[in-house]
């Protein structure tokens, strides 16, 4: 029987304790091969259509290492400051499970090839925390056990079986749900960076298991550890975690005693439900993987890896706010994919202003590919084009509205014209000829009289009905700013 805590406590109650909480995260890489095989795997393909008999566990068969595997190993510690082990080896961890054909999986044991390190993480109101590793090591996956397709019988496919993955584990840093949120957050967007996964939750690429506990505040003694598996979504990380607090403190404020077991996180309900007790690490009888030769990893092969790595989010988020002075907001917008920075950097290369770049990436362009339903994958205007669209922009040849409105969608269709042509082309071009606006202003005034009047009056607020009657008036092309000037010289003068 499944026990469902309401966790209707009061506030008083649940400050008495906090909770200590690690996770870990694993990554599922976008190698070409699996992890000491040479067949592939792809998201969705048929059932057991992506195997061989090395993946099979057939008896003869031997492993081989996946080099990629390797250096994609020593980018992730390299982007969270650890520290690189020299020798490797490999382990076994055995146990029986149907989806794992070998009867045991490989993975490290002793031997890590990153520990330490850390993962920094933000808050709203910008403070900073960072999050401890224990370590980064490298593991093959299992393949898929599946109950819901045959009502007697549970389906195994084992595509997914010696698929290479990295497993983070963190220290018991965290104490909310909020800061593991944050940690997810940052830890797709590093392996998205490095072009390691695409970390993509729904599709497996990113998983995440929570070993939370609970103690009373100021006690330095952990309690008892529960392990959260199977969360497929950051917010399910966060709700999960809430959740166990709320569900451990009612416990502990009952008089009862929380069991050291694993438990799933049920979605609809809200809730997390006990699995089975908890293994310890003896139970898997971990030893050496006797296929496998140890592999050394040198100096030199760290820094030829460090060379070939990009500028990181954070890297690019200092820069970005220091250098070229944007906000933080800003910043932090152009960072959030690898796609919108690599764009945003070559638009500099162009020579338009750090603020205009990020206004029309954040702006006309994010506005394109969210009305398309598009990805910055699917962007295909170059960089010199927009930063020939920003140039006649800020040189007042044409207003920001009518590029971003009317000429946009036109290079789109024409991407071989240049932006100025097609404002040639529309009647787009701004109207900075003093003369000839004082005569569109004028006509605007001579058919306002009585706003006139209110606007000397003190209701300056007119003035943007006059600059509109101008602007259509103009259809547009008025220079605004000079269409203020000559506005206000004319009103107060």
């Amino acid at each position: 029987m499944v026990t469902t805590y309401l966790c209707e406590m009061s506030i008083e109650q649940e400050t008495h304790y906090e909770s200590v909480i690690g996770l870990e995260v694993h990554v599922q890489m976008n190698t070409l091969s699996k992890a000491y095989s040479s067949d592939g795997y792809s998201y969705g393909a048929a059932p057991n259509t992506q195997v061989c008999p090395i993946s099979l566990g057939h008896p003869g068969t031997l492993p081989k290492p996946n080099v990629q595997v390797i250096e994609n190993a020593i980018k992730l510690g390299l982007a969270c400051n650890c520290s690189i082990r020299e020798f490797n080896s490999y382990a076994r961890k055995n146990y029986f499970y149907p989806d794992l054909p070998k009867g045991y999986q490989i993975t490290q044991d002793e031997t890590p090839i990153c520990f330490g390190g850390s993962v920094g993480i933000t808050f709203k109101n910008l403070e900073k925390k960072k999050i401890g590793l224990t370590r980064i090591h490298m593991e093959e996956d299992t393949g898929k056990s599946i109950h819901d397709l045959d009502p007697f019988n549970t389906l195994i496919d084992l595509n997914r079986a010696g698929v290479p993955l990295l497993e983070i584990v963190s220290e018991p840093d965290f104490r909310s749900g909020e800061e593991a949120y944050l940690y997810l957050q940052e830890i797709r967007k590093l392996v998205r960076y490095l072009d390691i996964s695409d970390g993509n939750m729904e599709e497996g690429s990113l998983r995440c298991d929570v070993n939370i506990s609970i103690r009373k505040q100021g006690r330095e003694k952990f309690g008892t550890k529960v392990e959260v598996k199977n969360l497929n979504s950051f917010r399910h990380v966060q709700k999960a975690i809430d959740y166990e607090f709320k569900r451990q403190s009612e416990i502990l404020n009952s008089g009862g005693i929380i069991n050291q077991e694993t438990r799933t996180f049920d979605a609809s309900k809200g809730i997390t439900i006990a699995l089975r007790t908890k293994e310890n690490a003896n139970d898997y009888r971990y030893f050496i993987e006797p296929d496998l030769a140890p592999v050394r990893i040198t100096e030199s092969n760290k820094k030829a890896i460090k060379n070939s790595m990009p500028p990181l989010p954070q890297t690019l988020f200092d820069k970005y706010t220091t250098k070229l002075k944007l906000s933080n907001y800003d910043a932090n917008l152009i960072i959030e994919n690898k796609e919108t920075a690599i764009y945003f950097e070559s638009l500099l290369l162009t020579g338009c202003s750090p603020k205009s770049a990020a206004n029309w990436l954040m702006g006309p362009i994010q506005g394109y590919l969210n009305e398309f339903s598009k990805s910055w994958t699917e962007w295909t205007l170059s960089s010199k084009k927009i930063g020939e669209l920003i140039s006649i922009v800020d040189k007042n040849v044409v207003s920001f509205s009518a590029a971003a409105q009317q000429i946009l969608p036109e290079l789109i269709k024409h991407p071989e014209k240049h932006p100025q042509t097609i404002a040639e082309e529309l009647n787009l071009l701004q109207e900075s000829d003093s003369e000839a606006l004082m005569v569109l202003i004028n006509e605007v005034l001579d058919k306002y009289p009585e706003k006139v009047e209110e606007y000397r009056s003190g209701k300056k607020g007119l003035l943007g009905l006059f600059i509109g009657e101008v602007m259509r008036s103009s259809k547009g092309s008025a220079d605004p700013g000079m269409t203020n000037k000559l506005l206000k010289d004319i009103l107060e003068g």
